[in-house]
């Protein structure tokens, strides 16, 4: 199962998203509304929407380039991973894609909601 998140511009260079990015508990941040329980270490975060299971999610590569956070879980196998691209020293295009291996019929229990927590995460960074 794939996921594309649409493009958006943030308003900080791609150092300053790197050093955000490469700091678990910066995540909790951009967490959206209805965020029950959050934790990190120096891996990765854990954290729990309400109504759904505890996801934890391990920082996997932080570049210049991308981001990629992994399944802490090895009952599920995605990644989910966040493109960047500077526009200008103060400006950087971010687009979020997911990709899941999932069995169809949990493949239809999670997309809505990957879909929404997908664009909730982007909203966030383009608010940043």
């Amino acid at each position: 199962m794939n996921i594309e998140g649409r493009k958006v511009v943030v308003k900080k260079s791609v150092a300053q998203l790197h050093e955000l990015l490469k700091s678990p508990a910066q995540y909790e941040n951009l967490m959206p509304d209805g965020l029950q329980s959050f934790s990190s270490n120096e891996n990765g975060f854990k954290f729990q929407l309400k109504g759904m299971p505890e996801i934890a999610l391990n920082i996997k590569e932080v570049s210049e380039e991308q981001v990629i956070l992994a399944s802490g879980s090895s009952s599920m196998d995605f990644e989910l991973t966040g493109k960047m691209q500077a526009i200008d020293a103060e400006s950087t295009e971010v687009q979020l894609f997911f990709e899941g291996k999932f069995n169809p019929f949990i493949k239809m229990m999670v997309e809505k909601p990957l879909n929404n927590f997908i664009e909730n995460l982007t909203s966030k960074l383009e608010n940043l």
